[in-house]
């Protein structure tokens, strides 16, 4: 480990994945964005070269690393200046296959999981609801046994991100009606899916959205959409307990992007205040322009401390029992919203430091500002990761 704290392996991660992303400049992003046109050749590029299969075992074609070295990987991208859009392209190809990895059959894991790193197919994450939001437990999605061999889906979710390129779905869906379960953890299933676009069962709808328009967001809806029981990962009504394996990963992979969309914009910020000239002075002269951009830095430097802390609590956790599942999940909201706040913080003030030229597309900084609300809101919403901190390691009364 040297002085920045980080492995050699991170840093092995940070040289190579920064390689790969200096092949796609500003221009492409911004073209990408504009156009709301998914970066296929991004994703193409970063699957060639195996890194989709960061965090995911050897033997089933992964690099076999852990979530620390795919949150850096994420955070390399972001600051690329590829930003959110960048990173929400593979974002779910390296979560959400991890409950799958974990729980998975030999035959699902085999037939799912190479071709997800070799990027031949993508992956969607399907949990959110519209009329259940944060409150996973009551989402109304079912998968109702049709035979031995099949589930009919019908229901609705949201926010699904890369639905529009994805070809399976890790989807989230009740399988026994909530009122009938002993608990509310209970009587959730979790599947990975095949969408096959020309079933009248599936329906897809495009969101219109304020940032990472370069990758889409969708309502989606079943109506008896017809799955085989084969692709239940997991026991039945086992599925909350599955799909929390890889939501405490997904929040150390959004703090890493966000760390990292806010370095790209400090830095941006820094450059021009040293170039623009106002009143015979470079403006980085004015302690107005300097002491937020220095008070930003800090934030970010914090919040880094956090992000890894958190992600090698997560690494641990897998072999070694010592490490509580709340250790970790209170490291890693934490995590998430002190590197989400930073962000926005360093984002704001980027644009704010080039005045009217931070509203103009050619210096990125107004695209990362729209970009820099995606952490702050999802996968939980800052206010609920307030909630956790105050239940949980406060020992305050339940709010909700």
């Amino acid at each position: 480990m040297d002085l920045t704290g980080f492995t050699e392996e991170q840093l092995t991660v940070r040289e190579a994945v920064a390689q790969v992303c200096s092949q796609f400049p500003s221009s492409y992003w911004q073209e990408c964005d504009q156009e709301e046109r998914d970066p296929k050749d991004f994703h193409a590029a970063l699957a060639k070269d195996g890194w989709l299969g960061i965090a995911l075992p050897e033997e089933l074609g992964g690099s076999g690393l852990g979530i620390s070295e795919a949150t850096m990987m994420m955070q390399t991208i972001t600051q690329s200046g590829a930003g959110m859009a960048g990173a929400q392209a593979i974002h779910a190809n390296v979560y959400a296959t991890q409950p799958l990895a974990k729980f998975g059959t030999k035959e699902q894991v085999d037939k799912v999981i190479p071709n997800i790193i070799n990027g031949t197919w993508r992956t969607c994450f399907g949990v959110t609801e519209p009329n259940t939001g944060l409150d996973t437990l009551r989402l109304k999605t079912t998968a109702t046994k049709n035979s031995d061999n099949t589930y009919l889906v019908s229901g609705q979710k949201i926010w699904i991100t890369c639905a529009q390129v994805a070809s399976v779905m890790i989807l989230l869906a009740r399988t026994t009606p909530l009122e009938e379960t002993q608990k509310p953890t209970k009587g959730l299933s979790m599947f990975a899916i095949s969408l096959d676009r020309s079933n009248p069962g599936l329906e897809l709808k495009k969101i219109k959205k304020m940032g990472g328009r370069a990758v889409d967001a969708n309502e989606v809806f079943f109506d008896n959409y017809e799955i085989p029981a084969d692709t239940l990962v997991g026991k039945e009504n086992d599925g909350f307990k599955v799909i929390l394996h890889g939501m405490n990963a997904e929040r150390c992979l959004l703090a890493g992007e966000a760390l990292g969309l806010g370095y790209a914009a400090l830095e941006k910020a820094s450059l021009y205040a040293k170039e623009r000239q106002v009143f015979g002075r470079p403006i980085g002269k004015n302690q107005a322009i300097a002491h937020p951009l220095a008070d930003a830095y800090m934030r970010l430097e914090a919040a880094k401390l956090a992000t890894y802390h958190a992600a090698r609590m997560y690494d641990a956790s897998k072999t070694d029992s010592s490490v509580s599942l709340q250790a970790v999940g209170t490291a890693c909201n934490s995590a998430k919203y002190l590197a989400a706040e930073a962000a926005y913080t360093a984002c704001e003030r980027a644009v704010m430091t080039h005045g009217g030229m931070g509203y103009a597309v050619e210096y990125d900084v107004e695209r990362w500002l729209r970009e820099c609300f995606v952490p702050r809101i999802a996968p939980v919403s800052r206010e609920m990761i307030l909630n956790f901190i105050s239940e949980k390691v406060l020992h305050l009364p339940r709010s909700y």
